[in-house]
């Protein structure tokens, strides 16, 4: 006997379900925009890593108690970004990237306001991203991505 089509079909409902309420999102949903601004200036496309990824997912729920944007200090370039009513990863880099209007590469500093964020999403030499997604206590939601190797060295230029 096989299986009807409407059993499988909720359960594909079901998975897709807790996909979305776990807060998690597809990998390409962050790497697409990271790229997109990376191409604007000329660097290399980064890939997506795991280990990051769980890395960033540990720190963004550890966040979610109070959702304070606290850097963690790793050993990885970061950026961080929160919102309400919702936040997904398009949202956040827009967020960062945003920033460029702020970023002068002939002075490489920042103009007007910050520009950290961008640099850090087009750092050259950053090339594994991964991000994790969480909801906060108070409702807001908090994403968190890291980079390899960490961009933003004092004294270098992004690009």
């Amino acid at each position: 006997m096989g299986l009807s089509k409407f059993p499988l079909a909720l359960l594909s409902f079901t998975i897709i379900a807790m996909f979305h309420l776990s807060g998690a999102q597809n990998p390409a949903d962050y790497l697409n925009p990271h790229n997109a601004a990376r191409d604007e200036v000329g660097v290399p496309h980064m890939t997506w890593d795991d280990k990051l990824a769980s890395t960033a997912q540990s720190y963004a729920e550890k966040l979610s108690g109070d959702c304070e944007l606290i850097h963690s200090g790793g050993p990885y370039g970061e950026n961080l970004a929160k919102a309400y009513p919702d936040l997904d990863a398009a949202g956040a880099v827009k967020l960062w990237v945003d920033e460029k209007a702020n970023y002068d590469h002939n002075s490489n500093s920042c103009v007007g306001g910050p520009c950290g964020h961008y640099t850090q999403v087009v750092w050259r030499s950053s090339v594994r991203l991964g991000c994790g997604r969480a909801q906060c206590n108070n409702g807001w939601w908090l994403i968190c991505c890291n980079y390899d190797p960490a961009g933003n060295v004092s004294g270098q230029s992004p690009y």
